[in-house]
């Protein structure tokens, strides 16, 4: 069977489970359907340590009577688990409360022309090809003379596809991979003591994943330059946050504009819609649609538009993250957030969101630190969502008068993200690759607390 005629008996499918539905007594439904294939491959010190396989299919039912809603799913899409799939559905939701904003969105604002978002790759990895991809990963890494042990090299293989059915008109399928590598290994040093680190890749096209050389070999470098770290005393000094680190700040401010917390009143930023949250010199981009992009969507999760634009523009807070739940509360419309699986439930959620690049180096970003903290690696989540505390672990380097000097760690960075934000200034070295994705930063007045 042809993908086409795939995506075609999935969608009829749902449909005739949306139909059994509304037959059952259901006032609306939606019935989502992921078919998944994917391959794993764990290698450590010259030994596979695990391959594993799995396909199947997962289907979830939502469906309302009245304000009343319930979400059943199944693995199983014979008739008669799908006829028992629908009786339990629409007798849990008779059942439970009512909830005033629940709902499917109305036939009108439902997308009605799905861009191409290129996120398919039809190749198909073989175990030996994946087998190959990691023992070449770890062998590479552990060649470097001062790597003492490893944690061995992972990767991974997928292929997904979606198809999505509402009462209300809605019928969308689309697919999408990902392969990943990644290698983890410790380094010496003369006292004895090893230091840890890594490399990793992700993409959804085979082709555009970094060499398992180079995952090796920069996982090797990494760990290496760990060797000899530090603790310092407490200090305030400014930071530059690694692209590696960086990209936690973005998710950060997603937390904090999330519909759903926005609407509990549990957000650091719940009265700062339209007002400076971030310096002038961050933009932070949202694009649903960029082809390639490892978040890609063509529609939210409720079948409603989504579209290309800045969270933040130079600064200041444009929009909340809003699936209809959220937006009903809120009295707004929706932003085409919508996020589902089969059994949960649609929730706001972004899509690829990366800041924008300054005009410096990251070079030039710590050129005129005297003393400083270039962040490699963070730990731990002391971040609270409703004040905007923030405190964690980190590892990285001591910065003297503008060049990294020795290796620091076993200290925390702390301060309020509310102040956070307004220091940040950004590199020019942004790097399209996770979906989420931030160019090195720069922090000012922060506490580094060690000895």
């Amino acid at each position: 069977m042809s993908q086409a005629q795939q995506d075609t008996a999935a969608l009829s499918l749902l449909d005739d489970l949306v139909r059994k539905a509304q037959a059952a007594g259901a006032d609306a439904a939606d019935a989502v359907l992921v078919d998944a294939r994917s391959l794993s491959v764990g290698y450590r010190l010259g030994e596979l340590e695990h391959l594993e396989r799995s396909e199947g299919q997962d289907i979830g039912l939502r469906v309302f009577v009245g304000k009343r809603s319930a979400i059943v799913s199944s693995a199983d899409s014979r008739p008669p688990a799908l006829a028992e799939l629908v009786e339990r559905a629409v007798a849990m939701a008779r059942q439970v409360p009512e909830d005033e904003f629940s709902g499917l969105a109305d036939p009108d604002q439902l997308a009605r022309e799905l861009p191409d978002i290129d996120c398919f790759d039809p190749t198909e990895l073989s175990a030996e090809q994946m087998i190959a991809m990691v023992t070449e990963a770890e062998d590479i890494a552990r060649q470097n003379p001062k790597i003492v042990n490893s944690e061995g090299a992972q990767a991974g293989w997928g292929h997904s596809s979606v198809a999505v059915v509402g009462s209300n008109g809605m019928a969308l399928s689309y697919r999408v991979s990902n392969v990943s590598l990644s290698c983890v290994v410790l380094a010496g040093g003369d006292d004895g003591g090893m230091e840890r680190d890594y490399d990793y890749d992700t993409t959804n096209y085979v082709e555009a994943l970094k060499s398992p050389a180079e995952i090796g070999r920069r996982a090797a470098e990494r760990a290496v330059r760990r060797v000899g770290a530090r603790r310092l005393k407490t200090m305030r000094v400014p930071v530059i946050y690694d692209p590696r680190v960086s990209r936690g700040m973005i998710g950060h401010l997603l937390g904090a504009i999330n519909g759903a917390s926005i609407a509990r009143g549990t957000s650091f930023l719940k009265d700062k819609l339209h007002q400076p949250v971030m310096s002038e010199a961050i933009t932070l981009v949202e694009d649903p649609h960029r082809p390639r992009g490892l978040r890609s969507r063509p529609c939210d999760g409720e079948g409603l538009p989504n579209v290309r634009r800045n969270l933040v523009d130079q600064g200041t807070l444009t929009t909340w993250l809003l699936d209809l739940r959220s937006a009903r509360q809120l009295g707004l419309q929706s932003t085409g957030h919508a996020s589902r699986g089969t059994s949960s439930p649609p929730s706001p959620s972004a899509t690829n969101v990366w800041i924008e690049p300054g005009s410096q180096s990251p070079q030039e970003l710590m050129a005129d630190l005297k003393e400083g903290i270039y962040v490699t690696d963070l730990f731990g989540s002391g971040v609270n969502g409703i004040t905007g505390d923030y405190s964690r672990g980190f590892s990285g380097l001591w910065i003297e008068n503008g060049e990294c000097a020795f290796p620091v760690n076993e200290m925390t960075i702390a301060g309020n993200l509310k102040d956070m934000f307004r220091t940040l200034t950004p590199a020019n070295d942004l790097d399209l690759r996770f979906g989420m994705d931030a160019p090195t930063l720069r922090l000012e007045g922060v506490t580094v607390a060690g000895q």
